[in-house]
């Protein structure tokens, strides 16, 4: 018989008892497009029968995979704890959990309860972030990139903004502060060298036509060696002689009254915010350790004109950000760091990482892999070149192969010196049990 006789009618196939109670729409073009497929494989003489169950069940298999998340959870063994490829900063459960009845509810998120008409998004934690920082005012948008475009945007459109060539960095994703500089409006004067900046670059640069005198973080780079740059204090001084806005875009900003001692080499929020700046910038799911947002903080007068731009409307947060990020601002104020997993894996000591890896060690067979002590780096754009001491499990075996089996698990290791590495310093606790599992099978698979 001809094969090609025996392939189903679409209308016919889609009503088996395989399919009941899915969505017709998608199961038509899903049983067309396999029923299509096997008609050329006839055609082409790689099949010479229909083998209807397999059909039924690949349809059903291709259903059922539209329906997986993209998105899934992944066990970070990296150690870089704010991996831009896999979220930056986590939610606690904590912190969730106080948020869940103001996100799965109506809330009074744009509504004044006290006058019954409509509020204003942000009110909701200004005080809290104002009490946090110390600040005349702040505001939120979604990103560090959207705060950096507004503030440019707003006082400096058609106007210099002066700059240090050392600073004009690109950050993930080919976005560089040029660029941006130019979408919003300004015009940039990059003043120094690559490497050297001093104060009197930024004195010569300044004009009728300057409106602001900007430093920016790094981020993802240092400089060493024949190298210099004008610090911050020395920028403002210059900026409020000649009454233009200083502004500071940190990329990342680090809150202070932390009970530890980074040995940091960068200025914590508290010691910029202590200098009075016109505006700074930073972003929320960076060492802040909360949701992804940009956050302004500095004088009154400039937030009033930023939220007067109609760019706000675009830029602004949603009420999921909204909620997380002040329950991550109480949690700082009542200096609960235990919530805030970011600060929690970055301060955990060699010591408990030294444990952590020496029960997994036992848990899987001490033959099968050793305790090893290395560096790690924090990531995400923070702290660039700054090794932080972590400790890691090496999984004995050809490093390449491992590496490929624990991704298929959704384990994401390194390889460093040709072995394969889980390093603990970007691992919660709470995963570890389902870590020892997956080490278990891939090893014993081998």
């Amino acid at each position: 018989m001809n094969p090609l006789r025996e392939l189903p009618k679409v209308d016919k196939f889609i009503t088996h008892p395989l399919f009941e109670g899915l969505n017709t729409h998608l199961l038509t073009r899903l049983a067309r497009e396999a029923i299509e497929t096997l008609r050329d494989r006839i055609l082409k003489n790689e099949v010479n029968c229909v083998d209807e169950t397999a059909l039924l069940q690949n349809v059903k298999t291709a259903y059922d995979k539209l329906f997986e998340p993209s998105l899934k959870p992944l066990i970070n063994a990296t150690g870089v704890i704010l991996h831009t490829n896999m979220g930056r900063s986590l939610i606690s459960e904590t912190l969730l959990e106080r948020a869940k009845p103001i996100i799965c509810n109506y809330s009074n998120l744009e509504y004044n309860l006290e006058q019954g008409c409509r509020g204003e998004r942000y009110e909701h934690i200004t005080g809290h972030l104002k009490n946090l920082l110390h600040v005349e005012d702040v505001l939120v948008v979604n990103n560090n990139a959207a705060a950096v475009f507004l503030i440019l945007n707003t006082f400096a459109k058609n106007k210099e903004v002066v700059v240090s060539r050392g600073e004009l960095v690109e950050i993930g994703g080919s976005f560089r502060i040029p660029e941006v500089m130019k979408q919003s409006g300004a015009i940039l004067h990059e003043v120094g060298a690559t490497n050297k900046t001093k104060q009197l670059d930024y004195q010569n640069a300044i004009s009728e036509n300057t409106a602001m005198l900007m430093k920016v973080h790094q981020s993802n780079f240092t400089m060493e060696g024949f190298s210099e740059a004008v610090d911050y204090e020395a920028i403002k001084a210059l900026a409020d002689k000649h009454h233009l806005i200083d502004y500071y875009d940190l990329g990342s900003g680090y809150v202070p009254k932390l009970p530890y001692n980074l040995g940091l080499r960068e200025a914590s929020l508290e010691e910029i915010l202590a200098l009075q700046p016109s505006l700074i910038s930073f972003s929320g799911d960076k060492l802040f350790g909360s949701a992804q947002a940009g956050i302004i903080a500095g004088r009154k007068e400039l937030i009033a004109e930023l939220k007067k731009n109609q760019l706000l409307r675009m830029l602004r947060v949603d009420k999921i950000t909204l909620c997380l990020l002040e329950e991550s601002i109480k949690a700082y104020l009542k200096e609960e760091y235990e919530v805030i997993p970011t600060l929690w894996l970055l301060f955990q000591s060699v010591e408990a990482l030294t444990n952590r890896v020496s029960h997994v060690r036992e848990s899987v067979g001490e033959n099968r892999c050793d305790v090893i002590y290395s560096d790690t780096y924090m990531g995400g754009g923070t702290l660039p070149n700054r090794k932080f001491p972590t400790v890691a499990l090496h999984i004995k075996g050809k490093a390449t192969v491992l590496e490929k089996k624990f991704r298929e698990h959704h384990v994401i290791g390194r390889i460093e010196n040709e072995q394969f590495l889980l390093d603990f310093r970007s691992l919660l606790p709470e995963v570890e049990s389902q870590l020892i599992h997956t080490i278990k099978t891939i090893l014993d698979e081998q």
